[in-house]
């Protein structure tokens, strides 16, 4: 039986950090995963994170996962692949299998990093090839270059349902409606509004009632809900679709823990059956943490802190740090992670209603139904401002912790506060140079530059582009609204993509100069 000073199961940003954290300080560590490629989830995940410099924002998922095994190979991290844990016992012995050999490890601490799963809901015809979970359709798209289908109906409007609808669009699919049974958009809005713009309508209190087909997906019916989510008879509704796709919610992948003999809860807000752990994640079994989703469901930005921390307080039970040097580590670690638990969408505010944001501004129940705000709405967000020449429109309309756009311009045009989670806004006395940084850094894609009036009846509105083929200079098109529908003919000026940008295209349209303050999405014609 091999021994080693900490045991990780799972490779994923919580593990790995984690594994990180240990190796540095010189623990001989080893980390096992099931896939047969590590970085977790992160290489799925092609958009660009929320949050501050420390918590790797305006950087891409995958870029991260490159970052993190880099840094793992650096310290000397030993990363098994292919390897399942099937096994994990009260005195921390692992048992492990690779292929058809089964293999014991017996670790001094282990850490369990082992993420979550996707949940699914069933009706008719769940079980037809071509309903797949969201997770599944990242992996398809993002990891193999492979469409999930042509056309698509998307179910679960939370982060990871609006995230992969865009990312369906990004591929080439058609994503023909989104729906969820829930009143209200789960996800962050700057999500929902990136995915309005394209056209795609969002189906509030609805819920999928049948799949049709015989041997695949040709069709799906959905139907509105009553208050207890129960079809309302007469209210369905028929797309003609080959996927279905669900984003249902996500539940720790807890059974080790509870094989160990960890207390465990059953705790809704966290996704489910969940370890009883202390701040920093150590169990009622002494040695053996949980770090990441498998403790409770949060952003990756999350679980990458909370593997740190893990990791430091490995080192100071094996004895490589001092509980001092420990203590002064986590508390630099918890400001980090609990600057990212604020806001509308922080773990304390699970299930409750906000009906205001921090500036005491209505919170936009158009945006919370349909996805998208109206033009009146608009307006009363202090990011939305309207001065002579190119300025930013900044369309960030909850309290979500990111800063990017404060840190990208370098005039210093714009300005989050003290709070990372207050609206920006353009700072007085300031002058746009048009750089379009902020519009690239901007993770929700919610910020534009705009010049109202360009002196002959038109204007121009620069607008984020993740979408082939770009356009070409002099193309026509459509400018879009909000909410997708075709407002005006328009005229690309320009699709400038430098390496600062990182792959985020910045496409300047030109409009008649009434639909500057609408225009947000362009359409080739």
């Amino acid at each position: 039986m091999k021994r080693y000073e900490v045991i990780i199961v799972g490779a994923g940003p919580s593990g790995l950090s984690a594994a990180i954290e240990a190796a540095k300080r010189g623990i001989k560590t080893i980390v096992f995963d099931e896939n047969e490629k590590p970085g977790g989830q992160l290489f799925k995940q092609i958009h660009k994170f929320f949050g501050s410099k420390k918590h790797h924002a305006k950087i891409r998922g995958f870029k991260i996962g490159e970052e993190l095994l880099k840094e793992a190979d650096e310290a000397g991290v030993e990363v098994v692949l292919n390897a399942t844990v099937i096994g994990l016992y009260a005195d921390k012995e692992v048992v492990v299998r690779r292929g058809d050999e089964v293999s014991h490890y017996k670790g001094d601490t282990v850490i369990v990093a082992t993420g979550a799963a996707e949940n699914m809901v069933t009706f008719p015809g769940w079980t037809l090839p071509g309903v797949i979970g969201a997770g599944a359709a990242q992996t398809m798209m993002n990891l193999h270059g492979i469409k999930p289908g042509k056309k698509i109906l998307m179910l679960g409007s939370g982060n990871v349902g609006l995230v992969v609808s865009f990312q369906l669009l990004q591929a080439g699919c058609e994503v023909a409606a989104l729906v969820d049974a829930a009143p209200k958009i789960g996800g962050y809005g700057v999500h929902a509004s990136k995915v309005a713009r394209t056209g795609v309508p969002f189906y509030l209190s609805h819920t999928i009632t049948k799949a049709h087909g015989e041997d695949h997906v040709t069709g799906v019916t959905i139907s509105k809900v009553d208050e207890h989510f129960s079809p309302i008879e007469g209210t369905e509704k028929y797309f003609d679709v080959d996927t279905i796709c669900m984003a249902v919610g996500l539940s720790p992948m807890s059974q080790l823990l509870k094989m160990s003999g960890c207390q465990m809860e059953d705790n809704p807000k966290k996704g489910g059956q969940v370890p009883i752990t202390d701040e920093y994640g150590e169990t009622s079994v002494p040695g053996l943490f949980a770090a990441g989703d498998v403790s409770g469901i949060e952003e990756a930005s999350s679980a990458m802190i909370e593997g740190r921390m893990a990791g430091v307080c490995v080192a100071e039970y094996l004895g490589y740090c001092t509980e001092e040097e420990k203590e002064q580590i986590l508390a630099e670690l918890k400001e980090d992670l609990e600057s990212l638990r604020q806001g509308m969408f922080a773990p304390a505010n699970r299930g409750k209603e906000i009906t205001e944001t921090e500036e005491g501004i209505a919170v936009s129940k158009n945006l919370l139904q349909h996805g998208f705000l109206t033009e009146k709405e608009v307006e009363k967000y202090p990011g939305v401002v309207h001065k002579v020449g190119v300025h930013p429109v900044m369309e960030c309309t909850q309290n979500i912790p990111c800063n990017p756009c404060q840190d990208a311009c370098p005039r210093g045009c714009i300005t989050i506060g003290e709070n990372i989670t207050y609206l920006p806004i353009v700072a007085d006395g300031s002058k746009c140079s048009g750089c379009g940084m902020c519009v690239a850094s901007c993770s929700g894609q919610a910020i534009f530059l705009v010049d109202e009036d360009c002196g002959d009846g038109s204007a121009t509105v620069t607008v984020p582009y993740e979408f082939f083929p770009i356009p070409e200079e002099g193309s026509k098109g459509f400018g879009l609204s909000r909410n997708g529908e075709k407002l005006c003919e328009a005229t690309v000026v320009s699709v400038k993509s430098v390496a600062a940008y990182d792959h985020t295209n910045l496409l300047t349209m030109r409009v008649p100069k009434e639909y500057a303050m609408a225009a947000r999405f362009f359409k080739a014609g």
